[in-house]
């Protein structure tokens, strides 16, 4: 066994040994600088199975409880996500969207096909305003993508026109013809969605030109200003990234980046449910990679870009399982599992460390899709579940503008297959505005307690409050038969020596402990396969 020192300077986490005996960590409370921006907590919906309908949009007609066709149910807890940014209408489907076709009344709206995704027919009744208005009653910025796949710039001047002029224009008259008087603020533009695949299968070069011509005409309108966001590349392409930088740089605000958590992009991914521990170490092991390519993508662009003016945005990320059995073909409906709950916490933890650069993260998606927030059952039966990572992004919403916080930590890790570590215990802190700390915990471990000291270099602790989300089996999920099998517990405590016994799900016996030791110490025990946030006083 060797144990690895992780210091407050250092992005990446390599180690060797495979058994934990303990973890130290110090965070520097005093000494941190950057804020986390709170668009890493983005979320996304495509126009992707039954993300939008049957998803967020149900309409004012449907049995379903709706607020003016939104999902109640599903909407309640989007707004106690508190979501910061929500982006739309895709993904592939942006570069074929033309926006117009969904505005207007509803029963005159043309039908289409998505051709990306099942070849579903869609009457487009979840168009722009439905959009908008969404965002501004869960109090989130809209991120709007635009087609440059198949459209013109004409077609996406106009689109920024409509949403965001409130002069006397053609498009502001054509929406206030529909309905809606003021213009909505629109910070957030993506020129284009994945330009080297699905959105036009095109070269860095050829698309850096066309980004500077449809850019031009993305005017800013009445006091709206514009965060334009360039395509990106896909994971390791640090080629697409240089060019970009090159070709386009600061004419850009943003550029994205899209990585999975995926075995591969042929045959099976892997079922979301049925795996085994070593695939589970594994999935650890490749989410954790993400930090190697955001780091290589920075260092592209501090070279070309060394006061980090342009953001990087991962607007996708997460994990992508086979399609559950019995669903609809190209919907990517997939369950969500404690595993996935855990790719949720260590790939935050990732993205506090490089907030630096990293302003916006998009997990992929909010509902129904992929590494969903929501499940809803499609069978008319109006039930909804949370799943497992909707309840790491609930337990994480303190870290949203808080200051990262630097921290050497002292951790063992477990050596997985293609010679990949994982750290036995991912960790992140952070200041909120009233001095609490908030500090994540992730046991990866899926047999092993771990005990964790950490020292507060600056602070003294006084209170500990916190949620732990437990599971007895990495593989347990929430499903409409069972739909708190899965769900965060809570506890709030002075600082002295304490234990803590919940009950959860299935009658079995969580045990977290918790004590006080030097003035500025605190002693944790957390058990196997649990995440833990901290909020410290």
């Amino acid at each position: 066994m060797k144990k690895i020192l992780i210091t407050a300077t250092m992005a990446a986490l390599f180690a060797t040994s495979a058994v934990a005996d303990g973890v130290k960590a110090t965070i520097h409370v005093n000494k941190g600088s950057q804020k986390i921006h709170k668009e890493i907590y983005g979320q996304f919906a495509e126009h992707l199975g039954s993300c939008i309908y049957g998803g967020l949009w149900v309409g004012e007609a449907s049995p379903i409880p709706n607020v003016n066709g939104y999902r109640k149910d599903v909407f309640d807890a989007l707004k106690a996500l508190q979501i910061p940014v929500l982006r739309w209408p895709g993904g592939c489907f942006a570069d074929e969207y033309h926006w117009m076709d969904g505005i207007g009344p509803k029963s005159q709206r043309p039908k289409m096909q998505n051709n990306n995704w099942g070849g579903t027919i869609e009457d487009n009744s979840f168009g722009t305003h439905e959009f908008l208005n969404l965002c501004e009653m869960l109090g989130c910025e809209p991120y709007i993508s635009g087609n440059v796949g198949s459209g013109t710039v004409e077609e996406l001047a106009k689109w920024v026109e409509y949403m965001t002029s409130d002069g006397d224009t053609p498009m502001a008259k054509l929406r206030r013809q529909n309905g809606r008087d003021k213009a909505w603020k629109v910070k957030f533009l993506g020129v284009g969605n994945e330009s080297w695949g699905c959105g036009g299968n095109m070269r860095p070069e050829y698309y850096s030109d066309l980004y500077r011509r449809y850019s031009v005409y993305c005017r800013e309108y009445d006091g709206n200003h514009l965060y334009k966001i360039a395509s990106g590349a896909s994971d390791y392409d640090y080629n697409w990234t240089s060019v970009l930088m090159d070709r386009i740089g600061n004419r850009m605000n943003g550029v994205s980046l899209h990585y999975y958590t995926v075995t591969g992009w042929e045959g099976s991914k892997g079922s979301a449910l049925n795996f085994n521990d070593d695939d589970y170490y594994w999935t650890m092991g490749k989410c954790l990679e993400i930090e190697d390519v955001i780091i290589r993508h920075k260092a592209i662009m501090d070279a070309k870009d060394p006061q980090r003016r342009i953001g990087l945005m991962v607007d996708e990320w997460g994990t992508w399982w086979d399609e559950e059995p019995g669903t609809i073909r190209g919907h990517l409906y997939q369950q969500n599992s404690m595993r996935d709950a855990f790719v949720a916490a260590l790939s935050l933890n990732v993205f506090h460390r490089h907030t630096d650069r990293v302003r916006m993260a998009n997990i992929a998606q909010v509902v129904n899709v992929l590494q969903s927030m929501i499940l809803t059952d499609q069978k008319g039966t109006g039930h909804m579940v949370l799943t497992p990572t909707y309840h790491v992004f609930e337990m994480y919403k303190d870290f949203q503008e808080a200051t990262y916080l630097p921290a050497d930590v002292e951790v063992d890790s477990i050596k997985v297959r293609d010679n990949r570590t994982v750290p036995v215990v991912s960790t992140s802190a952070a200041r909120k505005a009233d001095g609490t700390i908030v500090v994540s915990l992730a046991n990866v471990s899926l047999d092993k307690e771990q005990e964790i000291e950490l020292t507060l270099d600056g602070a003294t602790p006084k209170t500990v409050a916190g949620k732990v989300l437990y599971a007895a089996n990495i593989t347990d999920y929430n499903d409409f038969e069972h739909p708190s099998r899965v769900q965060p517990l809570s506890f709030d405590t002075p600082l002295k020596s304490s234990k803590f016994n919940f009950t959860v799900a299935r009658n079995q016996q969580l045990s977290l402990s918790l004590a006080k030791g030097s003035k500025n110490t605190v002693k944790v025990k957390i058990p196997a396969k649990s995440i833990i946030v901290l909020n410290i006083k």
